[in-house]
């Protein structure tokens, strides 16, 4: 049979050829908890009646979401980790590192082919190196810190093809909230994104991160590269036949296949209050904002703070406009300070925090209040993610951010 990425990684960790719609208990290499869930993860595990995590070793607890804490009640999420931690005896355990989907793969847990679990959707990101990855809740993480299995069932993929090279102007979210646009917010659920074509060949990791840490917002149970030389480089290993072998067939089957030339791409946002209502930037011009926020685990990497940071070099961004700059990770935030991106986006007026998912998940300083306008680089625009359920809520790139921040309005970044 010809089988597609995702059937490919399912079927060697069961060890044996497996269709979509088959269910499958796998043995899980990684299972990350978040400080959200933790309280609830620790609970069922007890009500379960473990007397021990079935590998420490395999477990990461990152506290991310919570910190600094806003509320009186987050350090009970952080008394329950650190307990849970010294009590089974986890040792991967992150306080004030970064944001789990970055630490999740730049600390060098997940790598090719693995299978790996969070609480917390956005666990999908880890498909930027050939892994499938996906969320669960806490009553399924406490099964699988006590067994090491969980179930699942091998979703369908869709293909998406993009070739050519993209305008100066265009990035990776663009490309993925085009798709998600074209897709909408339910028309991969249950489903794999897999991503192919020269365009992503050329992408870095960072923005194949983008890609399919977005993939969920289409409803998609992952998303997935295959991995190739500059997967294994950043991961730290070697490019291994194994790994090679690790892409889809010529002839494998999808439910759908997108097609797109490169060329053709431009600019666009998220517009308030949904994923799906994607408009180029062209539509949408001028319009007022108070705020922009970078970061995320979407666009808060090295390469995303530079591409602000070359636009707003030597400027300074528009009067009566907060610009909240949040890195992804604490390395980030060090090679950020260190080859001066952070100081040429500070001189340029943009208020700089410690690494963290902040302002996205609406914990962190940068709440908006009835109808204000923000620019974000994260991934969601719900109703009152960012503040009151009045805010609007637009979601662009790194670039497009940063003009905007500039012109005070919403514009895209000049072709360079």
């Amino acid at each position: 049979m010809e089988h597609t990425l995702i059937e490919k990684v399912i079927g060697n960790k069961v060890g044996k050829e497996v269709c979509p719609g088959d269910i499958v208990t796998v043995d899980v290499d990684w299972c990350m908890i978040d400080d959200i869930m933790v309280p609830f993860a620790v609970q069922k595990f007890e009500e379960m009646g473990f007397t021990k995590v079935w590998d420490p070793d395999k477990v990461v607890l990152i506290y991310d979401h919570f910190l600094p804490a806003t509320q009186v009640d987050d350090t009970r999420h952080f008394h329950a980790g650190d307990e849970f931690a010294d009590k089974y005896g986890l040792k991967n355990v992150h306080r004030t590192d970064g944001i789990c989907h970055q630490l999740m793969t730049e600390a060098g847990y997940v790598k090719p082919g693995d299978i790996a679990f969070g609480t917390d959707s956005h666990t999908v990101t880890y498909g930027c190196v050939g892994a499938f990855s996906t969320g669960i809740g806490y009553t399924e993480m406490a099964g699988i810190l006590g067994t090491g299995k969980l179930w699942l069932k091998v979703p369908e993929s869709i293909k998406v093809v993009v070739e050519g090279k993209l305008p100066s102007n265009v990035t990776s979210k663009d490309v993925i909230l085009r798709v998600i646009g074209d897709l909408t917010a339910s028309g991969a659920t249950y489903q794999s994104l897999e991503f192919c074509g020269d365009t992503f060949d050329d992408m870095s990791v960072a923005s194949r991160m983008t890609m399919t840490n977005m993939a969920v917002e289409a409803g998609a149970k992952c998303g997935i590269f295959a991995p190739d030389q500059k997967t294994c480089d950043y991961c730290g290993i070697e490019y291994t036949e194994e790994i090679k072998a690790l892409r889809p067939d010529e002839n494998a089957r999808y439910s759908r296949v997108l097609t797109y030339r490169a060329e053709d791409l431009v600019p666009v946002m998220a517009c308030p209050s949904l994923v799906d209502n994607i408009k180029p930037i062209s539509e949408i011009k001028g319009t007022k904002v108070d705020q922009v926020f970078l970061g995320s685990c979407t666009n808060g990497r090295l390469e995303d703070l530079q591409t602000a940071a070359a636009i707003l070099k030597g400027k300074h961004i528009a009067p009566y406009l907060k610009m909240i700059v949040t890195p992804a990770s604490r390395k980030i935030y060090r090679q950020a300070l260190e080859d001066g991106t952070l100081g040429i986006l500070s001189d340029a007026g943009a208020i700089i925090t410690t690494p963290g998912c902040g302002l996205c998940c609406g914990r962190g300083g940068g709440i908006l209040c009835d109808h204000e306008v923000v620019v974000a680089t994260n991934n969601r625009n719900f109703l009152g993610r960012m503040g009151t359920s009045k805010v609007n809520i637009y979601l662009a790139s790194p670039a497009s951010a940063a003009a905007t921040a500039l012109a005070g309005e919403i514009t895209a970044a000049p072709l360079l």
